[in-house]
């Protein structure tokens, strides 16, 4: 019998569907055995994780690794180091950087700063006006999926315009990719902003008023109904109210391919902090107000909310504690601290296991056709593991992360639930709590084991490829007809 690399003993395998007790074997950069220790191979390592639970890598759909660009908040191996530390084995990075992630050249920039991460990779690229030309061009060179920012973010990207989104959804939908959407109205945002600025509003709770759940509510039912028209593909990102969700849910019912993802921050944190911490607190769609919490909590119970991301998106302190809230950088960083704040809940009895698999892993590998390869323990998967002590407690300390950002609203909260190790790909990029940093590079792009179910496009004959072409018998030209 071949001798493997690595047997994992004495853990519970954790799957969307049950909790077993089963040894894991690995060999390469795959799962080669589950089972009971007497079904392994021999191996040339055997780990002991009596009492342990052995969680598929998280996959993370949403994080800002803001490089190129902006080094001084993060860059690819600071950042894919959180994640390793955090039990996330394959991300999502968002195309605004600096250059922004809309031409090839930007991509090339930034798959060479990738080079240095420590998990597997996924890379959003930007659909907005000017790149609406060329979506298939940047798929073909390395980009995995798409981003637009309907709501105005951090690097000030212009919104696409409703006819840009559409003629985008159009493209994409016969690809079957998946667009995901920061879904806010920039309109309603930017007017209210502007009346509270020039009313010498400055304090941290007027971000929130200038981002009311309307914006949410009214984006999201507009980016729906042209997804809908063309069977496109779309992503909600970071869902923050529990007003919009009744948008999700009739979608849904009527079988728009809609997946949505909320945060950690949505369903833990409130405005009962903004005073405390201000600044810190700032990020888009805000924190709001309590009532939220819970609905957004019940959403990812009955599925109406699909995954939990982080919308990582790490900042310098002084870039997060200045008097003007306007001032400010919008966001904070979360991939390190995602796991341990969920399991938190679960052992809390707040969900099980099997749940937080299904939003960490199953749904993400799904909603980002990687499911099989990643977001699973099973035979032939990719050895992305993340093991957890569901005993361990701590303290949060942003002194502690990996992220060049050293500051964080879960600074000091109590946590139960770590993950102990994390396997990328069959090698450990954490252990024993530890950063491997001979681990760095390790990370791949995910793009070639990518395979999306078929497409489903609606309504084509309509799409402006559609109504460009001229008609069989009508003369191609705007001239008038000359007499002869």
């Amino acid at each position: 019998m071949k001798i493997v690399d690595l047997v994992i003993r004495g853990a519970k395998v954790v799957s969307a569907d049950q909790i077993i007790e089963a040894c894991v074997a690995i060999d390469g950069e795959l799962i080669v055995a589950v089972g009971r220790e007497s079904q392994m191979p021999p191996a040339k390592e055997v780990l002991d994780a009596d009492g342990m639970y052995l969680l598929p890598g998280a996959i993370d759909s949403h994080v800002h690794f803001r490089d190129p660009g902006y080094p001084n908040k993060e860059t690819w191996k600071t950042g894919s180091a959180a994640a390793a530390c955090g039990g996330v084995t394959t991300v999502f990075e968002m195309p605004n950087t600096n250059p922004h992630t809309a031409t090839l050249e930007a991509l090339r920039l930034k798959q060479k700063a990738a080079e240095s991460s420590y998990v597997d990779f996924g890379i959003h690229g930007l659909l907005g006006d000017d790149t609406v030309g060329h979506l298939e061009e940047l798929l073909d060179a390395g980009v995995t999926s798409f981003k637009a920012f309907v709501g105005n973010t951090f690097g000030n990207l212009p919104s696409p315009t409703d006819g840009a989104l559409l003629e985008g959804f159009e493209k994409l939908a016969p690809l079957g990719i998946r667009t995901v959407v920061h879904a806010e109205n920039s309109s309603i945002l930017a007017r209210r902003q502007k009346r509270m600025q020039a009313q010498g509003r400055i304090d941290a709770h007027a971000h929130l008023a200038a981002r009311p759940v309307v914006a949410e509510i009214e984006a999201i039912g507009r980016v729906l109904t042209l997804a809908e028209w063309t069977g496109a593909r779309v992503h909600i990102a970071h869902h923050s109210a529990a007003d919009s969700l009744f948008v999700i849910r009739d979608a849904k019912r009527r079988g728009v391919d809609v997946t949505v993802e909320t945060c950690p921050q949505y369903v833990l944190l409130n405005t009962d902090l903004t005073d405390h911490l201000g600044g810190i607190l700032r990020l888009n769609p805000p924190i709001r107000e309590a009532r939220h919490n819970q609905p957004l909590w019940d959403a990812l119970l009955d599925g109406t909310i699909d995954m939990i991301a982080t919308d990582h998106a790490p900042h310098a302190p002084d870039e997060k504690t200045r008097p003007n809230i306007w001032e400010c950088d919008c966001g904070f960083p979360g991939v390190e601290t995602q796991m341990a704040l969920m399991l938190t809940e679960i052992n809390q009895e707040r969900a099980s296991l099997m749940d937080y698999v299904r939003w960490s892993a199953v749904a993400p590998a799904k909603a980002w056709g990687i499911y099989g390869p990643k977001g699973v323990i099973a035979v032939g998967a990719h050895a992305d593991i993340a093991i957890v002590d569901m005993n361990k407690t701590g303290i949060l300390s942003q002194n502690q992360l990996q992220s060049i950002s050293k500051i964080s609203p879960w600074h000091g909260r109590s946590v139960k639930g770590y993950p102990i190790h994390t396997l990328l790909r069959g090698r450990f990029v954490m252990r024993d709590g530890k950063l491997v940093t001979e681990a760095a590079g390790w990370g791949r792009s995910v793009k070639a084991i990518q395979a999306m179910p078929k497409a489903k496009p609606l309504n084509t004959e309509h799409y402006i490829s559609a109504i460009l072409k001229t008609p069989e018998g009508v003369r191609p030209t705007a001239e008038p007809l000359r007499e002869d």
